[in-house]
């Protein structure tokens, strides 16, 4: 999900601080808890002494204005018909990368019989025996965008590898770090409900709260965060691309393997190193895949760092089990390859079976597959909008970093479970 801006923290943070220490009433969805005035005892004064009246009470605080949630899109039933190839691609590992899900679905009631009913489908069953499955425990519904227009752009990510060191060195002098002790983490949804996916980070300086440092005061040599290397990698362009893709393995001289995985970010805004390199004219927009810049960068490592740096976003990381099958996504499973999904879980709720009809990276050649939303990302907004999981490896990122192609979702919900609700900002509930 997108940060706040940098000075929304700040206001959130003065906001509650400067709450009453007194008990509010119970507060009202439609708005905050407020503080009233304290009611003093009123003494009757002694009948023959003129007293001067009392002054008025001062006026209760208004109450912090609800931030209004925006309108990305909606799910609108359909037919299993409108489903373009259904059941023609195997289905197979589609059920195991759900089943894998509803270790976290399951504990939600709507789930329950969908995931046990995945869970008794035998391994030997037949592609028609699972499509069965899905299509007597789901009900598919199109995803709509906000404009109401039904296509929308999917890209690809992937597992990188990288080498690296446990130890800094000449060669390995690139941090990855591990999630500052001074980061403040704030979930907007315990001060405002409709607000479930947004949070707010910062870090204390003195009794206030500030927005945290930026690619370009963490990427120092007197760094605020010495310490907290997990390990050190030789290049600087390959771990840029380890924030993106959110997760990684990194491997040592002695054979060795390091599995990170996303852990938490610095609370500022995603900004677009290629979009900055096609305005700048260092790079045409068809070379800005991921192939194209890190070519770019082994020709202008004296840029490098300038352009890196225009990008204020960072990612810490977290060490995973090396042993996992895939890296850990947002739903907090193991990815499986080319069957997760990243989307924008304020229209597409995690865990869900999605089909999807795209083509493959760079080709007209149909790719139309039942995939698992298991993961986001800063860069994934909207509703048909999607981050393909390629898998780990060269190969993998060779295909992700091709793939920006038109598609269409559909979302596949429990039989009899109705969609939320979603209402564009401004219009009438």
């Amino acid at each position: 999900m997108p940060p706040a801006p940098r000075y929304a923290l700040a206001i959130l943070l003065a906001a509650l601080l400067s709450a009453c220490a007194t008990p509010a009433p119970e507060p009202r969805k439609a708005d905050l808890p407020s503080c009233p005035p304290a009611e003093k005892p009123v003494c009757p004064a002694p009948p023959t002494v003129a007293v001067a009246p009392s002054p008025s009470p001062s006026p209760a605080p208004e109450p912090a204005p609800i931030p209004e949630v925006e309108y990305r899109g909606r799910l609108q039933q359909v037919a299993w018909a409108d489903l373009p190839d259904w059941g023609r691609e195997t289905l197979r590992e589609s059920l195991v990368a759900f089943s894998r899900g509803c270790a976290e679905l399951a504990k939600l009631d709507a789930w329950k019989v969908a995931c046990a009913a995945a869970a008794s489908v035998p391994p030997s069953a037949n592609e028609r025996e699972v499509a069965a499955f899905f299509t007597a425990n789901f009900d598919p519904h199109q995803v709509i965008n906000a404009d109401e227009t039904t296509a929308g752009i999917v890209t690809g990510y992937y597992e990188p590898l990288l080498r690296g060191s446990r130890h800094r060195t000449a060669t390995y002098r690139y941090p990855i770090y591990a999630v500052p002790q001074d980061l403040v983490v704030i979930d907007l949804a315990t001060v405002y409900p409709d607000l479930k996916h947004k949070r707010l980070r910062g870090r204390l300086d003195g009794n206030r709260v500030v927005p945290y440092y930026a690619r370009g005061d963490i990427d120092r040599e007197d760094t605020p965060l010495k310490g907290l290397e997990i390990a050190w990698v030789d290049d600087p362009i390959e771990l840029f691309f380890l924030h993106i893709q959110g997760s990684g393995q990194v491997r040592f001289e002695n054979g060795e393997s390091l599995r990170v995985g996303y852990a938490e970010q610095n609370g500022h805004p995603f900004r677009s190193v290629a979009r900055l390199l096609i305005q700048k004219r260092e790079l045409p927009a068809e070379r800005t895949s991921l192939q194209g810049m890190k070519d770019w960068a082994r020709r202008h490592p004296k840029k490098v760092k300038q352009y890196l740096d225009a990008n204020p976003s960072y990612v810490f990381f977290k060490v995973l089990e090396s042993n996992l099958p895939g890296p850990i996504g947002s739903l907090g499973v193991p990815l499986t390859a080319e069957r997760s999904i990243a989307v924008d879980p304020r229209v597409i709720p995690l865990g869900v079976p999605v089909y999807l009809a795209t083509t493959f990276p760079g080709s007209p050649r149909p790719l139309n597959r039942l995939m698992v939303a298991q993961d986001t990302g800063g860069a994934i907004n909207g509703g048909v909008r999607a981050d393909f999981f390629w898998g780990f490896g060269d190969e993998a990122g060779a295909l992700a970093g091709r793939m920006k192609q038109s598609g269409r979702l559909w979302v596949l919900l429990p039989k009899g479970y109705a969609p939320p609700t979603l209402v564009p900002t401004g219009a009438a509930s």
